[in-house]
């Protein structure tokens, strides 16, 4: 048996000019960890939820390769968190994921990523959240694609509304003992079709990963 008939996903690949996502084996995601640990964002801010970019550089790495390692674990057609390395010219520079619940039956998923701090203000963000569009959209079948960012997250927020999103709704919610506004966002297929600036993009090892998750074609 081919081991990709098990467990298609090392086969992904979702590319544009120089950057590439690509599946977190155990690899890029000792590389990823250890990014993380050298700094994701400022001191004096949080863009997550949940504030696993708080701790020692080591605690930090120990938090991504457990969360990284659990999803791989719970992925299944019913719920799943597919993770994917983002590379620029072969050098890995943050993490570009989307996750559902019975994608099969709502074809809605919620996008979510993280840049090395090193890495941010160079138009990767963009484009990376364009490469993940395109396959959930193109690859994967999706009719809508949700996000969420805090209010303070000035360039999250600016790239979701520059990809085409739009807002619906806002919410408080808790961040590291105070209250916080949180923005949602929705993105039509309709609305991701309409982008003058989408670049071509090269899908390959997609039609595995959808009979693995259960998507029709």
């Amino acid at each position: 048996m081919d081991p990709l008939d098990v467990w298609p996903f090392p086969a992904l690949r979702v590319t544009s000019g120089d950057l590439e996502l690509r599946y977190l084996d155990d690899d890029l995601l000792l590389q990823a960890a250890l990014l993380a640990a050298d700094g994701v964002h400022a001191a004096d801010a949080m863009p997550f939820t949940v504030p696993w970019t708080r701790g020692t550089p080591a605690e930090v790495a120990t938090s991504v390769l457990r969360y990284q390692w659990s999803r791989r674990a719970e992925l299944s057609p019913e719920r799943w968190v597919l993770e994917l390395a983002v590379l620029r010219g072969g050098e890995l520079v943050g993490l570009q994921g989307a996750q559902a619940t019975e994608f099969r039956v709502t074809r809605q998923a919620e996008t979510g990523s993280w840049l090395g701090l090193r890495f941010q203000g160079q138009g990767i963000g963009t484009r990376m959240r364009r490469l993940i569009l395109h396959l959930l959209f193109e690859g994967l079948g999706a009719e809508r694609a949700t996000t969420t960012a805090f209010a303070d997250n000035a360039r999250s927020n600016g790239v979701t509304r520059r990809v085409g999103y739009r807002e619906n709704g806002r919410d408080v919610l808790p961040r590291e003992g105070a209250a916080a506004e949180s923005i949602r966002y929705v993105l039509t297929r309709d609305a991701w079709a309409a982008d003058p600036d989408r670049p071509e993009v090269a899908l390959d090892g997609v039609a595995a990963v959808r009979r693995h998750l259960g998507v029709p074609d």
